[in-house]
């Protein structure tokens, strides 16, 4: 008899710990910066992150996601606090985490229940950003290789480069995470031609830009198609939905015999956006400008669905 599970993506919004680190940027992040950031703040949000996980597909499944993708971590302790919480730690999430050369000192993470994923290996990749842009540096990304449900899967973890100095600006960077990305795919295939794989994260580009359309569409599907063509999205910039966070599958994991694909979904549940003033509707995140909101994320988190292994004809 088949059952119901989801696995899932969410940016977690700049969840720095409180303490200040001389090696990144997140002074702004401490109790003397400018967001007063303190162990209140902190684990509020650690709090409400863990949360909101878990209830990401619980309209369909018994079980929080039995693994996500996340990004904009600082460190292991960030993890560790999260799967420590108390609607966390009763499904027993482990974590992998790899520090970046991100300037910033944001990261990302992976997050599973070992009880339904066992974790095989996990590879940190740098983006090469040197030739083209000196010494700038961003976010790695983290390939996971694992079984799920006993079937042997990858999965690709993205946190892709900002628009923050404009998209035509930063496109060049983000065109060398898609090579990066789609390079670990082909050696993935070298390996087993057969692999089945799944490419998640926050790639700062929407599901038809030219970089994951020329990288990261050929042999896969993307569910978030939909939604852009709908208007809709996971972040809102002045206004407008923008389709940022993914996830993506091959069409060998989608046409395999061992278990199902159903559907894809935002997550957007009431408690998760903002109820009033020029923010309204749009997802509640933990500061507006300097202002303390207590919310979760500026990113709704993004999920999909499948049924467990088909039973199997002896």
């Amino acid at each position: 008899m088949s059952q119901i599970f989801s696995i899932a993506f969410y940016n977690l919004e700049n969840l720095f710990d409180y303490e200040n680190n001389k090696y990144t940027l997140d002074k702004d992040y401490t109790p003397e910066g400018i967001y007063k950031w303190d162990r209140i703040k902190y684990f509020q949000k650690i709090n409400n992150l863990g949360l909101v996980i878990s209830k990401i597909g619980e309209m369909r499944s018994a079980l929080p996601p039995v693994f996500l993708g996340v990004c904009e971590i600082e460190n292991e302790t960030c993890l560790q606090d999260l799967i420590n919480t108390e609607n966390l730690k009763p499904f027993d999430y482990q974590f992998v985490f790899h520090k970046s050369a991100d300037q910033r000192g944001i990261n990302v993470g992976f997050l599973y229940q070992k009880s339904h994923f066992s974790l095989k290996e996990s590879i940190s990749f740098p983006v090469d950003l040197s030739q083209d842009h000196g010494t700038d540096t961003t976010r790695n990304v983290l390939l996971i290789k694992g079984e799920l449900f006993g079937e042997k899967v990858s999965i690709i973890v993205n946190h892709w480069p900002s628009r923050t100095s404009g998209t035509i600006k930063t496109d060049a960077k983000r065109l060398e995470a898609a090579k990066l990305v789609h390079r670990i795919v082909s050696e993935l295939y070298v390996e087993d031609q057969h692999s089945n794989i799944i490419i998640m994260g926050d790639f700062n580009d929407d599901p038809l830009s030219k970089n994951i359309k020329k990288y990261l569409s050929d042999g896969f599907f993307n569910p978030m198609i939909r939604f852009q063509k709908e208007k809709k999205g996971s972040v809102r910039h002045k206004g407008k939905w923008i389709m940022f966070d993914q996830i993506i599958m091959n069409n060998k994991l989608l046409n395999s015999n061992w278990f199902e694909y159903v559907e894809t979904h935002i997550f957007v549940a009431p408690f998760l956006s903002q109820k009033s003033g020029r923010h309204k509707g749009s997802p509640k995140r933990t500061f507006l400008g300097k202002f303390f909101q207590g919310g979760y994320s500026d990113h709704y988190p993004v999920f999909t669905y499948f049924k467990t292994p088909k039973t199997k004809i002896d």
